[in-house]
C-alpha cells in the first residue's frame, strides 16, 4: 500500500523538470507561493469534509499531493520527515513535546 506513496514522491520529484504547460506539478514547484497556498486550500477543503462527513478520502488525498509537493519544493525530503517520525517513536508524544 505504501509503495503508492513512494510512486507519487517519484512522480513529483520526476515533474521538477518538466515543461510548466504539461505539468501541473511543475507550476507547483515553479511557484512556492502557488504551492503553499494549495495546500492551505486542500487542508480547509479536507476539514469541511470530515465536518460535512462528505468526500474526505478525496480531499485527503488532495492534501497529501500537495503537502508532498510542498515539502519538495522547499528542499524538505519526505526520507527526513520519516526519520523525525521514526525518532519520535523511542518516546511518548508528550514527553516529546515537553522537549520543544
Amino acid at each position: 500500500m505504501f509503495k503508492i506513496l513512494e510512486e507519487l514522491i517519484e512522480i513529483i520529484r520526476s515533474r521538477k523538470n518538466a515543461t510548466k504547460d504539461k505539468s501541473y506539478t511543475n507550476q507547483l514547484f515553479n511557484n512556492k507561493t502557488l504551492s503553499k497556498e494549495k495546500t492551505e486550500e486542500e487542508l480547509q477543503e479536507l476539514l469541511e469534509a470530515i465536518q460535512l462527513n462528505k468526500n474526505q478520502t478525496h480531499e485527503a488525498a488532495d492534501l497529501i499531493y500537495h503537502l508532498l509537493v510542498l515539502l519538495e519544493c522547499n528542499d524538505i525530503k519526505i526520507e527526513d520527515v520519516m526519520d523525525e517520525l521514526k525518532k519520535r517513536q523511542q518516546q511518548s508524544g508528550l514527553d516529546e513535546k515537553a522537549s520543544r
